[in-house]
């Protein structure tokens, strides 16, 4: 005779897991649901803080005193890290690179090397990530804090807005200064770069500065310049985004001012590539 099989304890078995695989999948998918609208929901607000923002940039009511503040703050308190940060790109470039010329016996085209570098994305890049660890992070931070001591709110309130008073100006101030201190930054590092030529060797100012403007033309600055720009814009956008959007706890300003130093240096790597590549094809 045939051996039966115990049918009737295998089903409810087999009935379970088949329930047990169906709620996981169900679980992950109301995971990635999640993640998928929190993602759309961040969308919405960036673009309706990006409008918000527009909307008041061509306002009349433009509070210029605020300006001048956040200009003094961004540019002039920014100038001792920009300096350092600039002397050492130089520096290190011309240290790097001057054996490699010397084994090729092209010595002579340091300094234009140098200059070039840089003008056209050394200075800009590196500056723009300086600036966005200083500055990104001090406007995340502010704007957080002022959120949570509901300050924002209070404002509002006395029929001030904050918008006006608190974003439109540290986002023009951003976009207007951070140009200024990548110039500045580029400048100091031909001076650093003169510096580190002389370490091994004996070049005169003159004769070196000669040298690396001599290699430098207008369309090396134009994208330069054009880009930082945008760089400045990035950076006052993320920086006060994160922190006028910061919860309400304590704990909302770190994470703020974090979030926002990351995110802007994502930004401005991001806008780089972008204005290389545009550059690549017009030029």
């Amino acid at each position: 005779m045939r051996k039966k099989f115990p049918v009737k304890q295998v089903i409810p078995k087999v009935r379970d897991a088949t329930v047990l695989s169906m709620s996981k999948l169900s679980d992950k998918t109301l995971e990635k649901t999640d993640i998928l609208s929190s993602f759309f929901n961040d969308v919405a607000d960036v673009s309706l803080f990006l409008m918000r923002l527009l909307r008041e940039l061509f306002s009349r009511d433009f509070e210029f005193k605020e300006f001048l503040h956040q200009c003094f703050k961004i540019g002039y308190k920014t100038l001792p890290l920009i300096s350092i940060t600039g002397g050492i790109m130089g520096l290190v470039l011309t240290i790097q690179s001057r054996p490699v010329l010397v084994d090729f016996g092209a010595v002579t085209m340091l300094p234009g090397m140098v200059a070039v570098s840089l003008i056209r994305e050394m200075g800009p890049v590196i500056t723009a990530l300086i600036c966005a660890g200083k500055i990104g992070s001090g406007m995340g931070a502010e704007l957080g804090s002022m959120k949570v001591t509901e300050q924002i709110d209070a404002m509002e309130v006395s029929s001030t807005n904050p918008m006006r008073f608190l974003v439109v100006t540290r986002v023009l101030a951003a976009t207007l200064m951070i140009p200024l201190l990548i110039l500045y930054a580029d400048a100091l590092g031909i001076l650093g770069s003169w510096a580190g030529a002389n370490i091994k060797g004996d070049v005169t100012f003159t004769l070196f500065f000669s040298q690396a403007f001599a290699s430098i033309e207008f369309i090396d600055f134009l994208p330069a310049v054009v880009k930082s720009f945008f760089f400045g814009a990035v950076i006052g956008i993320v920086g006060c985004y994160k922190g006028y959007n910061a919860g309400r706890g304590t704990e909302s300003v770190g994470i703020a001012a974090n979030s926002a130093v990351v995110l802007a240096s994502l930004m401005v790597i991001i806008v780089d590539m972008i204005a290389v590549q545009i550059t690549d094809m017009l030029l």
